[in-house]
C-alpha cells in the first residue's frame, strides 16, 4: 500500500531556487551529477529582490557560453555611480574604466534571471526543479543529513541525497533545522523600496542622493526608477507615523525632479521595507549537508553584492565538489574546502560593508550638507573611481571556472 510519499534520489539536493541554488544547480548538471533544486514557491516572481549583476557574474556566464541569451533578457546597463549632495554632483564609481568588454552593471529583474538559468539548466538530463516544494525538515543517518522532507504542491516529498546543499536565503530553512547559528555584525540602517515613473528629461544611471540626515539611491530600470530609501535601523515606524505626505516631501527634497510624480506614493502598500543584515556562519558545513550564498553569509545591500557573491559561492561549490561526488568519496574535508576558498571574499567584502555602513550611519544622523574631503576628491581625480568599481564589479577572488561538461545523454539510454 502506498503512503503517499513521493520519493526521489539525487546525488545533491539543492534547497533554494535562488541564483546560487540554480546556478549550482545547472553547474553540476552539466557536469554529469544529478541534481535536484527545490523551490518553496510555484515561480520566481518576488519582487524588490537583488537584480544587480556584475560584471563578474557576466564574464561567468560569458565563459559558460551563455553571455549572449543572458544580455538578450531586457535589462539596463549602468556604467557609473553618482552622488549628488548640497546641490552638487560627483562621480564617484566608473565601471567603464574595468578591464574587458562587460563594463558595466546590468540591471533586470531577478525573476527573469532566475528563468533564465532554469531554461539552460533544464537541457541538462540530470537537473530536476520541483516548485512548490518547501522543506521541513532533513532525513538524518546518525549524524549525517541524507536529503530533506518537503510538502509538494501534491502531498509529502523525501528527496535522498548525499549532498544536501542549503541556498535557501538569510532565513534559511536548513540552516534552522540543523541548529546553526550565524554571528551577527548588525547594521545600522533598514531600506524602503519604491518605484516612481521613469521620464524621458529624467537622465539615467544610478543616482546616490544625500541630505541632512537622509540617503536615497535611485536605480534607472527604463520606464520606472526603482528607489531604496535609507532609514535608521528600526524607525519604520517613526517614518510611517509620520505619515505619506512627509514622506512625499522628502522624497522630493531629495530628487527634486520626482516632485512632480512623488503623489503616486498614495499608500504604504506600495513601500516594501527590507530589514538589513549582516552576518555569517563561521562553519558552514555539517555531514552530508553544507549552506552557502546568504544562507551562509547575509550581506549588506550595500554594493548590490549579494547576488553575485552567492554565485560565486556556487561556482566554488560546483568546481570542487563535481569530482568527489561523481566518484562517490565526498568528505567533509571537501566540504569544508568550499568555506576555506570562499572565507576571504566573505570577509573582505562584510569589512569593507561594515565600513561603509558607518559612513551611511554618519549621514544619517549628521545635519552636515557638505560633501566630505574624500567624496570631493574621488569626484576631481577619475582614477580613484576605478578603485570601488574593481571592488563591487569584480570582487575580491572572482569564481569563473566551473567544473568540466560531461556529454549530454539521452536519459533513457
Amino acid at each position: 500500500m502506498s503512503d503517499g510519499m513521493r520519493r526521489i534520489s539525487a546525488d545533491v539536493c539543492v534547497v533554494g531556487g535562488g541564483p546560487a541554488g540554480l546556478m549550482l544547480g545547472l553547474l553540476l548538471a552539466r557536469a554529469g551529477v544529478p541534481v535536484a533544486v527545490l523551490e518553496k514557491h510555484p515561480d520566481f516572481l518576488r519582487d524588490f529582490r537583488g537584480d544587480t549583476v556584475h560584471p563578474s557574474t557576466i564574464r561567468l556566464l560569458d565563459r559558460l557560453g551563455l553571455a549572449e541569451g543572458f544580455l538578450d533578457l531586457p535589462h539596463r546597463k549602468v556604467g557609473q555611480l553618482r552622488l549628488t549632495i548640497a546641490g552638487r554632483t560627483y562621480q564617484m564609481v566608473d565601471f567603464t574604466r574595468l578591464p574587458g568588454p562587460y563594463r558595466y552593471l546590468a540591471f533586470l529583474p531577478q525573476w527573469d534571471f532566475l528563468d533564465f538559468l532554469a531554461d539552460e539548466a533544464a537541457n541538462y538530463p540530470h537537473f530536476t526543479l520541483l516548485r512548490s516544494t518547501e522543506v521541513v525538515d532533513v532525513i538524518r543517518d546518525g549524524d549525517a543529513v541524507r536529503g530533506v522532507r518537503a510538502q509538494g504542491p501534491d502531498g509529502p516529498v523525501e528527496v535522498s541525497a548525499a549532498l544536501t546543499v542549503g541556498c535557501d536565503g538569510r532565513d534559511s530553512a536548513v540552516r534552522r533545522v540543523l541548529r546553526m547559528t550565524p554571528r551577527e555584525f548588525g547594521a545600522p540602517m533598514d531600506v524602503l523600496w519604491f518605484r516612481l515613473p521613469r521620464r524621458p528629461g529624467d537622465g539615467d544611471g544610478l543616482m546616490m542622493r544625500a541630505g541632512a540626515g537622509r540617503l536615497m539611491l535611485t536605480i534607472d530600470r527604463g520606464d520606472y526608477w526603482q528607489i531604496a530609501y535609507v532609514i535608521p535601523k528600526g524607525g519604520y515606524d517613526q517614518v510611517v507615523a509620520r505619515g505619506l505626505a512627509a514622506f512625499r516631501a522628502s522624497v522630493s527634497e531629495l530628487a527634486e525632479t520626482l516632485a512632480d510624480r512623488v503623489g503616486q506614493l498614495d499608500d504604504w502598500e506600495q513601500v516594501k521595507m527590507l530589514t538589513v543584515q549582516l552576518n555569517r556562519l563561521e562553519r558552514w558545513h555539517v555531514p552530508g549537508a553544507l549552506l552557502i550564498g546568504d544562507a551562509a553569509h547575509a550581506m549588506s545591500p550595500i554594493g548590490g553584492v549579494g547576488v553575485n557573491l552567492a554565485i560565486q559561492d556556487a561556482v566554488a561549490t560546483a568546481r570542487l565538489l563535481a569530482e568527489p561526488l561523481r566518484a562517490g568519496r565526498l568528505t567533509e574535508g571537501d566540504l569544508e574546502r568550499v568555506r576555506r576558498r570562499r572565507r576571504l571574499p566573505t570577509v573582505g567584502t562584510q569589512l569593507v560593508q561594515r565600513v561603509m555602513q558607518r559612513g551611511v550611519l554618519d549621514v544619517l544622523t549628521s545635519g552636515e550638507q557638505t560633501a566630505p574631503l574624500a567624496i570631493r576628491l574621488v569626484g576631481r581625480l577619475p582614477v580613484l573611481q576605478g578603485l570601488p568599481a574593481r571592488l563591487i564589479g569584480l570582487g575580491i577572488r572572482p569564481e569563473y571556472e566551473a567544473p568540466a561538461p560531461a556529454p549530454l545523454l539521452d536519459p533513457s539510454a
